[in-house]
């Protein structure tokens, strides 16, 4: 599951965790572009949910500040967004393969943010092979806030924190996979994974 510190993500892992599947989390810690807010607020969320359900959820902690320095300095600015989607995929499931996990998921609601157009969903999921599993597809805002009041996590997800600062100023709301393949071919994606699966610790 990967874990941003918002509204969207602790309600999809209740979800899941409720339909009896065994979870862990990832969270992409952004530092310098953000805060220690949205760790600390994974962490919260998790507290609750463990509780709620009784279950471990271990939660790996991946550096991705770097992985956004190289993609700033090297890819088109527009893209960043969708860029930025596809190495958190990738190492999602780096950690998936390690932990022998059979999905990914995420909090993601269709149209929500410039990422989540359905054309930017694709360019980024094509990064990976793993099914990835969206319980919150077509719930709008509303009905996740309500749920997220439910079941404790919202107070959390709102608390103040510095947003991401890597976002672009006009980001991309349509993509081409063509597109990104061509950005892609800028940085050295391999090593830029090795390095972030070197670094992750589990908290």
């Amino acid at each position: 599951m990967l874990m941003s510190g918002g509204i969207d993500s602790p309600v999809t892992l209740h979800y899941l965790l409720r339909q009896g599947h065994e979870m862990l989390a990832v969270h992409m810690d952004n530092r310098p572009f953000t805060d220690d807010s949205p760790l600390e607020k994974v962490v919260d969320h998790l507290t609750i949910l463990r509780d709620r359900y009784h279950q471990k959820i271990p939660l790996y902690l991946l550096p991705h500040g770097s992985t956004q320095i190289q993609l700033m300095r090297e890819t088109d600015r527009h893209v960043g967004c969708v860029l930025c989607r596809r190495f958190m995929w990738r190492s999602a499931e780096r950690i998936a393969d390690r932990e022998r996990a059979t999905f990914l998921a995420t909090g993601e609601s269709l149209g929500q943010v410039a990422s989540q157009t359905l054309s930017n969903m694709r360019s980024a999921t094509a990064s990976v092979h793993l099914p990835i599993v969206r319980p919150l597809i077509g719930f709008d805002k509303q009905e996740i806030e309500a749920v997220a009041r439910s079941i404790g996590t919202y107070a959390i997800s709102i608390r103040p924190g510095l947003c991401c600062q890597a976002v672009p100023d006009r980001p991309a709301t349509k993509s081409s996979l063509v597109q990104i393949l061509k950005e892609e071919e800028r940085v050295d994606v391999d090593a830029m994974l090795d390095d972030v699966i070197r670094h992750a610790v589990v908290l």
